[in-house]
């Protein structure tokens, strides 16, 4: 499955460089402070990928704070879990003598 999605992103990256070697199409972009002018496959291949990396940025964060949050549980599981096994010294005693008991008998 993941070939296939690989093929997949090449050969929409092939369709856009071929698409976009055919539009050279000069176009004037207005930013806040000033303007220029730039050919149109140039301007939409910067614009998607200053999108992919905020994209990259937002969910890379958001998978980084999962990740601590999961390995903070876990700690406090390990916690919990250590302190709910810890056997008392009474109950281990009586089923040892009973274990001897029954196989005396």
């Amino acid at each position: 499955m993941k070939i296939i999605k690989i093929i997949a992103v090449i050969a929409l990256f092939l369709i856009a460089l071929a698409l976009g070697a055919q539009n050279q199409a000069v176009v004037t972009f207005n930013y806040l402070v000033a303007q220029g002018d730039f050919h149109l496959s140039t301007l939409l291949g910067g614009v998607f990928v200053s999108g992919f990396v905020v994209a990259w940025v937002i969910f890379g964060s958001l998978q980084l704070k999962s990740q601590i949050q999961v390995r903070r549980l876990k700690k406090q599981l390990k916690k919990h879990q250590a302190v709910d096994v810890k056997p008392t010294p009474e109950v281990e005693s009586k089923s040892s003598s009973t274990v001897m008991t029954e196989t005396k008998a």
